[in-house]
């Protein structure tokens, strides 16, 4: 039998890395299964696309994504936790033309620094923030934020997040959306090939906002945790669709 090699390799066959932004300098160190490093990435794809990059600046808290400011080729200042959108809105008042944007955790943003992002948004604020929710502090070891859903296990809700004892869950997108002085709020996840692409487009909505002066804007990205959320690594994006976006449904809560 003979085999015919005269055809090119086909493109399906490339690895995902092939398609790296050039603005990821390198690996991430983050767990097996993790999705916010998918969600970086098309963050930095959306920058790319709209051709900002040199008038980009970011603003990062504390958590597991801290470890981005490495391997991101886009200006960054990390500041204390919860305190993004206070520095970002400095850094926009001093410069307006520059596009600024804060990349946070759940942990960060809702526990850490909740009064900061609502009082951002209720000045309106021409700023984007980016909020990755896995509901669980993971960077220092996995326990309950103030988002981990009804049931969820963590390392201080061992038996799952009982409202009782440990009050209801809350959604930043949701109370951000009910503000004026808001142009863009949406709530995304990065569990499949197709939410993938609709948080991408919803980052690029929410930069475009911002760029033509339209107020704070805000994505919120469900990202997978399998480490701390006590699942296989493979079952993290199930997980994800069938607990987490049953507390919060996916869509633009607010447009311009």
């Amino acid at each position: 039998m003979t085999i015919d090699t005269s055809q090119p390799p086909l493109r399906d066959a490339r690895q995902v890395a092939d398609f790296r932004p050039n603005l990821i300098l390198g690996e991430h160190s983050l767990c097996p299964g993790c999705g916010e490093p998918v969600a970086l990435r098309i963050l930095l794809e959306v920058l790319q696309e709209l051709d900002i990059v040199q008038r980009t600046i970011g603003v990062v808290g504390h958590g597991c994504y801290g470890s981005f400011v490495r391997i991101m080729d886009v200006d960054v200042l990390q500041c204390l936790h919860g305190r993004a959108p206070a520095c970002a809105t400095g850094i926009k008042r001093v410069r307006p033309g520059v596009a600024v944007f804060t990349l946070q955790g759940d942990g960060d943003m809702a526990n850490e620094g909740l009064q900061e992002v609502l009082h951002a948004a209720a000045r309106g604020e021409n700023i984007t923030c980016v909020m990755l929710n896995n509901g669980v502090f993971g960077d220092t070891g996995g326990q309950q934020t103030a988002t981990t859903v009804l049931g969820q296990r963590t390392k201080t809700s061992v038996e799952g997040r009982d409202p009782a004892a440990h009050g209801y869950p809350i959604p930043v997108a949701d109370l951000v959306a009910g503000l004026r002085g808001v142009g863009y709020v949406a709530r995304g996840a990065v569990s499949n090939a197709a939410s993938v692409l609709q948080a991408k487009r919803m980052i690029r909505r929410a930069f475009e906002t911002q760029l033509a002066g339209g107020g704070f804007s805000l994505v919120e990205i469900l990202t997978m945790c399998p480490t701390g959320w006590f699942v296989p690594t493979a079952e993290g994006p199930t997980y994800q669709h069938d607990t987490m976006e049953a507390t919060y449904p996916l869509g633009e809560l607010v447009t311009p």
